[in-house]
């Protein structure tokens, strides 16, 4: 499976390497290439009045581009804004269930959003989990009841820590299934 990893707006570098790498990892048969052209954020999809962006609107405008770009399985966007959807105060990401483009949020997956000390290698993997997680959701892999698994949801950030970074055997499972009927 091939992965194309865009970024909406502005996302640091290091980031992006961090998930091209840790994502041909953690899924089987699977390549992950960083798109050089950004996507801009889509100004419509800013809520006024809760000082957020909604994250159905970005990814919709993501799944626009998937479909033109046939080169990816999967689109896996890069966001550094807070994001919400329809019934919930905020998101860590958003995905087609399945389908061809998944979401996620930077920005509330830093340690300075909560008053703690930089930390790279949290924050890195705190995005590699999310990552996980949303493409996992693109292949058809719904939440696991399994608190470790990286398919299990996650209403906040201790929870995004409590979890690995890797699906479970059961998840893996069917993820390797649905990777096998991409191509």
């Amino acid at each position: 499976m091939k992965i194309g990893i865009l970024q909406v707006g502005q996302v640091a570098p290091e980031v992006l390497a961090g998930l091209q790498q840790g994502l041909a990892k953690d899924f089987p048969d699977t390549t992950a290439t960083v798109i050089k052209e950004p996507l801009p954020i889509p100004q419509n999809a800013f809520d006024k009045k809760r000082n957020q962006y909604n994250s159905t609107l970005i990814l919709n405008e993501v799944r626009v581009y998937a479909a033109k770009n046939p080169d990816f399985h999967r689109v896996l966007a890069v966001v550094d804004v807070d994001i919400f959807t329809s019934g919930l105060n905020y998101v860590f990401g958003e995905a087609y269930t399945p389908g061809n483009a998944a979401l996620i949020s930077l920005w509330r997956l830093k340690p300075a959003f909560y008053k703690n000390k930089p930390d790279i290698a949290l924050y890195l993997l705190r995005v590699l989990k999310e990552a996980t997680h949303e493409l996992g959701h693109t292949l058809g892999v719904k939440h696991c009841m399994r608190s470790l698994c990286v398919m299990h949801f996650s209403n906040s950030i201790f929870e995004t820590d409590k979890k690995q970074s890797l699906l479970c055997d059961e998840c893996y499972l069917k993820s390797a299934i649905a990777i096998t009927n991409v191509g």
